[in-house]
């Protein structure tokens, strides 16, 4: 189980996870999928794709809505969660395991200053 503490998160409610100095982890929080409901469809990106900051990478549809998923940091990205193409449901069932989207390979260390901790993360919440 991915200990939610040692995540990042942005206030698009996207989370990170550090893998190591190299590679990141991203996918959408729990708030994400509970604000979207079911989630029945995620086009996913290709492998080897560059991304910078803030670019679309990904769209999330669910029973209510479509949402588009934006990079919170640059790299090139080095894997897909293809499961999610026949099971999109595991975003639902377990956004920071199963739930995954990416991983990508940085172009430069993750600014931290940028993102949410896991309590200022919460904090924000409060404020929706």
């Amino acid at each position: 189980m991915t200990d939610t503490a040692k995540l990042f998160y942005t206030k698009e409610h996207e989370w990170i996870e550090q893998i190591n100095d190299d590679y990141v982890r991203i996918g959408i929080t729990e708030y994400a999928v509970e604000q979207l409901g079911d989630i029945v469809f995620v086009e996913l990106p290709e492998v080897d794709t560059e991304l910078s900051e803030e670019d679309e990478f990904s769209t999330v549809e669910s029973v209510k809505s479509t949402s588009e998923i934006f990079a919170p940091v640059a790299g090139n990205i080095s894997k897909v969660n293809s499961s999610l193409e026949d099971e999109p449901e595991q975003m639902n069932d377990s956004p920071y395991e199963e739930g995954w989207l990416i991983e990508l390979q940085l172009k430069e260390t993750v600014d931290t200053s940028k993102l949410l901790d896991e309590k200022a993360y919460q904090d924000y919440l409060t404020t929706l």
